[in-house]
């Protein structure tokens, strides 16, 4: 038998740049916190201990934003740093940016990043490339940050998924948390990085209620950007999720315990870009098979990349092709039963016809 080759990992921006252990609480102290008011603590926090920062979008001020997440902030802050703008993504983009080339640290909020479409010049081309272009003189700390991603009843355009689109940029570093203590310690991270991040939410994880340790209830709490969590240990299939499907995910690997046997280990990936490749490579390693789940598209996606790094860094640890579940190939449907059929669990995957990660793991089985 041929021993398996060991692959050393490239260093490029899919690997994280900064490797860093974190140690977990115990369960004294741990209550149940929503995601919206993780962020809106975290937000909190940042703006009273930093007064460079500060936060303005659509309806944030007196509105207390679209879904509420900058709650009261505007009474404790006033309207200097936490600001109402006009109805125009481009314009109010366009002012953050150069507020953090001038040094000050905004959170650019979009009420959907399907509007941030608008600003995607600003976000590119202004934030992404100026440090590099300025060669290392001019830094750009900005988050941008809104709910990204398919909701429901919101049709095609107000409905995609913009994590491979960021995630292709060099210079951008782009965040998507799960859990409540993903929200609090990455968007934390998120204002304090150096760099422009986008901080993609999920409009309907905002009322989801998470247990959030006693440590990440202090405003101390930060999480390493580019560090993925395994949510669920296991050793016979790698499932590696992101964002909303990580619940869905965990869903399936305990459908898979009682229905087959298998053992499913799923990884929150938490970060787009810096991709905690290491983590990926180490899981398939011991389980030897894997499954990747995404609510993006399957062209070109989020889903694709972390496969093709599978096959680069990892095919000697594969003991079956490495399978997908995604979005489908088309603009979302408004109709309810034509949306459900577009996304997981109950939707496409990179073979039609065939549904849900139960069934992948049926077919992985069988090869």
């Amino acid at each position: 038998m041929v021993a398996p080759r060991v692959f050393r990992l490239r260093p490029t921006a899919c690997a994280p740049s900064i490797l860093r252990s974190r140690g977990y609480a115990t369960e004294s102290g741990v209550k149940e916190v929503t995601v919206r008011d993780a962020l809106n603590e975290a937000l909190a926090e940042e703006l009273e201990s930093n007064q460079k920062t500060f936060i303005l979008g659509e309806e944030v001020a007196q509105y207390n934003g679209a879904y509420k997440v900058t709650r009261g902030l505007l009474d404790r802050f006033g309207p200097k740093r936490v600001i109402d703008t006009p109805i125009t993504e481009a314009g109010f983009t366009g002012l953050a940016v150069g507020a953090a080339l001038a040094g000050l640290h905004p959170i650019c909020e979009f009420m959907t990043f399907n509007f941030a479409m608008q600003s995607i010049d600003q976000i590119i081309n202004s934030a992404a490339k100026t440090h590099y272009m300025s060669g290392g003189i001019q830094p750009c700390n900005i988050t941008f940050r809104g709910p990204n991603g398919f909701a429901a009843g919101v049709a095609a355009q107000h409905s995609q998924d913009y994590s491979a689109w960021y995630g292709s940029i060099p210079g951008l570093k782009v965040v998507s948390p799960w859990s409540s203590e993903d929200a609090k310690g990455l968007l934390k991270a998120a204002i304090r990085d150096p760099n422009p991040v986008v901080f993609l939410e999920n409009e309907l994880m905002y009322g989801q209620a998470f247990p959030m340790s006693e440590a990440a209830q202090k405003n101390d709490f930060v999480l390493p950007l580019g560090k993925a969590k395994i949510e669920r240990p296991g050793k016979d299939l790698t499932i590696v999720s992101v964002s909303r499907c990580v619940g869905q995910s965990l869903t399936a690997a305990s459908e898979l315990k009682q229905k087959y046997g298998v053992e499913a280990e799923v990884l929150n990936l938490r970060s787009i870009k810096p991709l905690d490749v290491e983590s990926i490579i180490a899981s398939l390693k011991k389980t030897g098979r894997l499954l990747v789940v995404e609510s993006g598209y399957p062209m070109y996606g989020v889903s694709s990349e972390i496969m093709a790094l599978a096959m680069e860094y990892g095919f000697d640890y594969l003991t079956a092709p490495a399978a997908r579940v995604t979005g489908a190939e088309v603009p979302t449907p408004y109709a309810l039963g034509l949306e459900n059929m577009s996304f997981p669990p109950g939707g496409h995957h990179c073979r039609p016809g065939r549904q849900g990660p139960a069934v992948v793991m049926e077919e992985m089985s069988e090869q």
